[in-house]
């Protein structure tokens, strides 16, 4: 049986490709969000579509997804991430892929996002966490903060990739292509690099076997009843939900708030990589900041700078400083969000039940991520512009943030999981 790591340098030295693949494989997850306001005009043009409209289906894709998430965090615990991240990626690829034969019908585009947001499940953040997460101990922040910058590598890329597909090709193309040349990519570096415990199951002896199980067994963390009677875990919960439905729905539509504001595409596209470089830093940076300092702060400061973000955008791009300004706080504030309350919730709530625990908090989040781009469609089709929306915005992240401030402190997982490296080393 492979040894335990038991210091930060043996876990990177055993666990880096898994967290490279974990990354791209997220960067997947986020491709249509990324692209999701690229593609509004062209569908609006064509089919005679309004935003909110354009902004139901990611909604609805991910309630279907929220409403699958927690049955899905039970085969994680069961089955372990990579049997089954690898039939997501190629079903994700297809369901992707097939929007570029929409003909016009609501019923179809309503249709579309119901069987996606069935697929997206499989390569959501819980798959690819809950395998980091097992692995790293020492470095957990930092580790599962590389993972989530995939989706920022996606949120830089895929604006620009997807107005050149969509200028020269058309917007039909620009569909199959991105899921094509993105999703064969992820699946070729998932299948060499992204391992788990389970995935070399089928290898050990009888006696490893039981070891391997009594070692999943011996993970110390809370059961699940003990999680829903958790004030802090509630409060996660909380803080996410709000700072989540308004970030979401400030990402979906930030691709118009900015060509609306008077920008043209191409500058548009070409500016939301400044949010993506700003975004990997941000993961980066408070990945390393939560593993040093006191997590409450950090997450809680983190989350309610997003507030930052919106503020600039009100009333229009008043100046390009403003608009950068704004571009940066969103890609190192609202990037973060993801990694705070995965960190939050293997913190608070341990190990031995992360999939279903995770998975349901992920599950009631998606509902967040489904409300927040249909409210701020909501609120630009009855308002003619986007500034109620990002009034909300501001007043949501400084709620959020300050749930996660006053949070207790966090149980010592980290002393029994320890233990744990020792005793099966």
């Amino acid at each position: 049986m492979a040894t335990v790591a038991k210091t930060a340098r043996e876990e990177w030295s055993q666990g880096w490709t898994v967290i490279f693949a974990a990354s791209v494989g997220f960067s997947l997850f986020s491709v249509m969000l990324s692209a999701a306001g690229i593609f509004m005009q062209p569908l609006g043009d064509e089919f005679g579509w309004n935003k909110t409209v354009l902004s139901m289906g990611l909604s609805i894709a991910t309630l279907v997804s929220a409403i699958i998430s927690p049955f899905f965090g039970i085969l994680i615990d069961r089955y372990g991430s990579r049997r089954l991240a690898l039939p997501g990626i190629v079903l994700t690829t297809l369901g992707m892929a097939s929007f570029g034969l929409m003909n016009g019908s609501i019923a179809v585009w309503v249709g579309l996002w119901v069987v996606f947001g069935m697929i997206l499940v499989t390569i959501k953040s819980t798959v690819w966490a809950a395998a980091v997460a097992h692995r790293f101990t020492h470095s957990r922040g930092l580790a599962l903060g590389l993972v989530i910058a995939g989706t920022a590598v996606s949120q830089g890329t895929v604006p620009m990739l997807g107005n050149w597909l969509i200028e020269n090709y058309g917007w039909r193309q620009a569909y199959i292509w991105l899921a094509l040349g993105w999703g064969s990519g992820t699946f070729l570096i998932c299948y060499f690099l992204f391992k788990d415990g389970y995935a070399k199951a089928g290898t050990l002896t009888a006696e490893q076997e039981r070891d391997a199980t009594a070692a999943r067994l011996a993970v110390p963390g809370l059961s699940v009843k003990e999680a829903v009677r958790s004030p802090a875990l509630w409060m996660i919960l909380f803080s996410s939900f709000i700072v989540m439905a308004v970030t979401q729905g400030f990402s979906v539509h930030l691709f118009p708030i900015l060509t609306e504001s008077g920008l043209s595409r191409a500058l548009a596209a070409e500016l939301m990589m400044v949010s993506a470089v700003a975004a990997v830093i941000g993961k980066l940076v408070t990945g390393w900041l939560l593993d040093r300092f006191r997590p409450n702060w950090v997450g809680g400061l983190t989350l309610a700078a997003c507030a930052l973000a919106f503020a600039p955008l009100m009333e229009g791009a008043r100046s390009m400083p403003l608009v950068i300004f704004a571009l940066v706080v969103n890609g190192y504030a609202i990037g973060t969000k993801t990694n705070i309350t995965l960190f939050f919730a293997a913190e608070y709530g341990g190990m031995k039940n992360f999939g279903k625990i995770y998975g349901t908090i992920s599950a009631i989040i998606t509902f967040a991520t489904a409300l927040g781009p249909l409210l701020a469609g909501r609120m630009y089709d009855t308002s003619g512009s986007y500034d109620s929306f990002l009034m909300v915005g501001v007043i949501g992240c400084v709620i959020g943030g300050l749930m996660l401030i006053v949070l207790p402190s966090a149980p010592r997982w980290k002393v029994a999981e320890d233990k744990l490296a020792e005793d099966f080393s």
